[in-house]
């Protein structure tokens, strides 16, 4: 079941914690905010070293690591197939959805999400801590060796084939191909549709309730096949994250996304 909890709800969690803070535009800047403040007790996932694989010439941006890298990456933080975890950042769900949905894609318990993030946290007078904890590592677990729900250039070209909805993620500029800050092509998949991964959340980084999701994704949500995509495969686990509490658990993500689509135009 997909949860998010309040700071009140989180304050007394007693699983791990993981702070998912990052930056596309620095890259460092996750790990450096983590270190100057983070919950008392979380442990840290970096987007681009820990939940991502190094850039090829096709993949994307942020292509997927194996799924044995990742299951020893949350082994070394002490979480087996069933700790509860706890998942924050400070960008309405952008970075911890993507954990979400890696650690769910791979069948771990699904994780907790912090409704409001970091922001939430401080503005509420919880506290913070600078040190960082040591964590009690376990044996990691053997998965998967394919990453379930997710499909490359040529699964999609398979799905596109049995009438499948594509959705773009990104904000409506780039899906338009007006304003394209980070890939060298502008543009979207033929036959998309839009809708940002920003419309899940308001301004204050909380989710909304899901009355609110329903209108947001209109006839859409009963749409099959359904496949989400972004610019690299990030911002798009909120869109699956949305759906998932709607009880959508067959949605298709392209991993590889924009960036990975536009290196072979």
């Amino acid at each position: 079941m997909t949860r998010f909890l309040s700071v009140a709800e989180a304050e007394d969690f007693a699983g791990v914690i993981i702070d998912c803070r990052f930056s596309l535009a620095d890259p460092e800047e996750g790990r450096r905010v983590y270190d100057q403040g983070h919950i008392p007790g979380a442990l840290y996932l970096d987007l681009a070293k820990d939940m991502s694989a190094p850039i090829r010439t096709h993949g994307g941006r942020h292509p997927l690591p194996s799924t044995q890298t990742f299951a020893q990456k949350l082994a070394d933080l002490g979480v087996d197939e069933s700790t509860e975890v706890l998942l924050y950042d400070d960008s309405r769900f952008v970075f911890a959805s993507r954990c979400w949905w890696m650690m769910r894609a791979l069948g771990y318990r699904e994780p907790v999400l912090l409704n409001g993030g970091y922001k939430a946290w401080l503005s509420q007078g919880a506290g913070m801590e600078m040190a960082t904890p040591t964590p009690d590592p376990t044996a990691a677990r053997e998965v998967s060796k394919q990453w379930p729900g997710c499909c490359d250039r040529d699964g999609l070209f398979d799905l596109q084939g049995q009438s499948a909805f594509v959705v773009d993620a990104r904000e409506a500029q780039r899906y338009r191909g007006e304003h394209e800050p980070i890939d060298p092509i502008a543009g979207h998949i033929p036959g998309a549709l839009n809708l940002p991964w920003q419309s899940f959340s308001n301004e204050h980084g909380e989710f909304l309730e899901a009355s609110a999701l329903r209108e947001c994704w209109g006839d859409t949500l009963e749409a099959a096949p359904l496949v989400v995509y972004c610019g690299s495969g990030v911002s798009a686990c909120v869109n699956v994250l949305s759906l998932a509490v709607l009880g959508r658990d067959d949605v298709w993500l392209y991993g590889g996304s924009w960036s990975d689509w536009c290196s072979y135009l």
